[in-house]
């Protein structure tokens, strides 16, 4: 029996600014990155702030991004994993979070789609209360580095469509009455896919489509309150980031997505 789910964007909209900036930080100080490149993708980060970005700068950084980690351990990103989420979590907006549980509660699962890592999207997801996370995946050699070749579709534009698909298919979600979150015109594939697409703090094209076709429009800029580094540390603690991570990845796993079934 099908049934709707509700498809997060991460960023600018389950949270405020980029995902990858707060990474590119943390992998900074961890010398993973340098200063130099920091200082590029921090001017990056500013454009995509005030004007969005567009697919050829997007494909750029990825392709940077790549490079970067050919080479690293997978324990060595998966380490990061708190450190991460201590940045990320505090730029959560509550009206987003207000979202989610009012489709759980309304018995729809709930999953954040992002080109950024699967494994920051997936813990995400699992910290936040949500049902799983849809990202991008990096191929790992078997001496467990990076060899920064994509394992799967790099999930972007047309790419979020075709993993939206690949998932929900197995789990019988019919995406026609699913619902789908988004700030960016590069997701206008992933709104279209389901039948109700939601607009938030639309950049000025997908604004426009969404008033000419009627779409429902949420709009809000200030973050409310925040949570503070040491308690957003002790959740991802619990929640299993770090080295418990590449240890568990080596063991099988059960389904990569669980979903809630109402009265369960």
């Amino acid at each position: 029996m099908s049934r709707a789910a509700a498809f997060f964007d991460l960023d600018k909209t389950l949270m405020a600014g980029s995902s990858g900036m707060q990474f590119a930080r943390v992998a900074a100080r961890g010398g993973v990155v340098s200063r130099r490149q920091l200082a590029s993708w921090a001017v990056e980060h500013l454009r995509y702030r005030l004007r969005g970005t567009t697919d050829a700068r997007t494909n750029e950084v990825l392709r940077v991004a790549r490079d970067l980690i050919t080479g690293v351990p997978e324990k060595t990103i998966a380490r990061m994993g708190p450190e991460v989420m201590a940045a990320i979590l505090p730029r959560v907006y509550p009206q987003m979070l207000e979202e989610v549980h009012a489709h759980q509660d309304a018995g729809r699962p709930c999953f954040i789609v992002s080109a950024a890592g699967n494994d920051v999207v997936e813990s995400l997801a699992a910290v936040l209360g949500m049902e799983g996370g849809i990202g991008t995946r990096y191929e790992v050699d078997a001496e467990g580095k990076f060899t920064g070749r994509l394992d799967g579709p790099f999930v972007y534009g047309p790419g979020k469509v075709t993993a939206m698909e690949e998932f929900a298919r197995p789990q019988e979600i019919d995406l026609g009455a699913s619902y789908a979150y988004s700030d960016s015109l590069s997701d206008l594939p992933m709104l279209r896919a389901v039948g109700h697409p939601v607009a938030v703090n639309p950049d000025p094209p997908l604004a426009a489509i969404a008033k000419e076709e009627g779409w429902q429009t949420l709009r809000f800029e200030r973050l409310g309150r925040r949570l503070t580094a040491v308690a957003v540390t002790v959740i991802a603690t619990i929640a299993g980031f770090g080295a418990t991570r590449v240890a568990a990845h080596r063991r099988p796993r059960p389904r990569r997505f669980p979903l809630r079934r109402p009265g369960r």
